[in-house]
């Protein structure tokens, strides 16, 4: 096998289910010890995390992944079991063949190979790791980033391995991602017997109106690549499970996914504006997973578009679409950051899986944008 399939079956075979990183970062820590990058592990909470780092000064380039998987589902459900690797028909089966070991092994490969070739490079190589992304992000990169910001450490570019292609290797660029914001509203009524309305305050007829104009807002047109911010309603619960039971609470989870011409502080302020105008005695419970960002043209852009149109056969194309990223700690460093990696069909899925040649020409994709930024 290739060094960095031998390296990515390794990592496979370890359960590394959030938060557990079931030594993934110890041995990857050791192997770029040996290249001779300066390791830290560190460990917060129950997450742990590796800053890898080679050269020193001027201009920063982080490569960012993530050793954690999702959960792998019924076992009987996979044709292989998820943490025992197997290659058929040209594909790595196992749970983070895509998301994300199979990129992070080609970190570790394009680096070795890297610092070897080029030992007195300019600026900084980095490797930046957690096994906290797949779970709540409370401790892992989000934790990481503060210390950074505490430290003064310097991120000038950040390339994060999230599987991103989406037929081809190399056909998707992402430059961007919207912003998260959860909240969990609670609409206070008062129980009663549904025959008798005028002794009860029914929570989800008082709170109709107040959703309907919520979910039917029109928050913006989109920004630069960026789609319109969205809003949408993922649970409601009411009710004592009785059919004549006014119920006395109503109870409605909502998310939006928001462009830069928003932030956390004015989507929460003017959605308490509307509830208060509607009269609604509610309480909201807020979860900020964190705001959008985006990177402008510049040379991280150029350089990527550049190598991944070699690899893809033409020009990919720059999205900002998709869920979160660990990259929205890293932005507000300073950071440019885009997310190239491999084909996103099966991630989070049973039989997730990975071109077994794609894997083995993500190295030298990688290998060739550090080449090119660390010139």
């Amino acid at each position: 096998m290739s060094d960095v399939l031998d390296l990515t079956c390794e990592l496979i075979s370890r359960p590394s289910v959030t938060p557990d990183d079931a030594g993934c970062q110890a041995l990857i820590g050791e192997r770029l010890q040996a290249a001779g990058f300066a390791c830290e592990h560190m460990r917060l909470g129950e997450v742990d995390n590796l800053w890898a780092t080679h050269g020193s000064g001027a201009p920063v380039l982080v490569l960012l992944g993530h050793t954690d998987v999702v959960p792998p589902g019924p076992c009987e459900a996979w044709s292989s079991d998820p943490f025992v690797p197997q290659i058929r028909d040209g594909m790595l089966y196992g749970r983070g063949a895509a998301d994300m070991k199979g990129s992070v092994a080609a970190f570790v490969v394009a680096a070795e190979q890297f610092v070897a070739a080029h030992p007195a490079h300019p600026g900084t190589l980095a490797v930046l790791l957690t096994s906290d992304e797949e779970g709540d992000a409370i401790d892992g990169v989000r934790h990481v980033a503060r210390l950074f910001a505490q430290r003064g450490q310097r991120i000038d570019w950040c390339i994060t391995g999230e599987p991103s292609s989406t037929a081809v290797l190399g056909d998707l660029l992402r430059v961007g991602r919207r912003g998260s914001l959860t909240g969990t509203l609670t609409v206070r009524g008062v129980q009663g017997h549904v025959a008798y309305p005028d002794k009860a305050r029914n929570p989800i007829h008082l709170a109709a109106q107040a959703l309907a104009e919520l979910t039917g807002r029109r928050w913006d047109e989109g920004y630069e690549s960026f789609p319109p911010t969205s809003l949408q309603v993922s649970n409601i619960h009411a009710g004592t499970g009785a059919s004549n039971v006014i119920p006395g609470t109503l109870e409605v989870v909502f998310n939006l996914r928001y462009t830069p011409l928003w932030n956390a502080d004015a989507l929460e302020a003017e959605i308490h504006a509307l509830l208060d105008r509607h009269g609604l005695d509610y309480a909201i419970r807020w979860h900020r997973s964190g705001g959008p960002f985006y990177s402008p043209e510049g040379r991280l852009r150029s350089v990527a578009r550049e190598v991944l149109a070699r690899f893809a056969g033409r020009p990919p194309e720059e999205s900002t679409g998709g869920g979160t990223s660990d990259a929205r700690f890293i932005a507000p460093l300073g950071a440019q950051c885009i997310e190239v990696g491999p084909v996103n069909a099966t991630i989070h899925q049973v039989n997730e899986c990975v071109a077994v040649d794609d894997l083995e020409r993500l190295p030298e994709l990688y290998r060739q944008l550090i080449e090119r930024l660390l010139d």
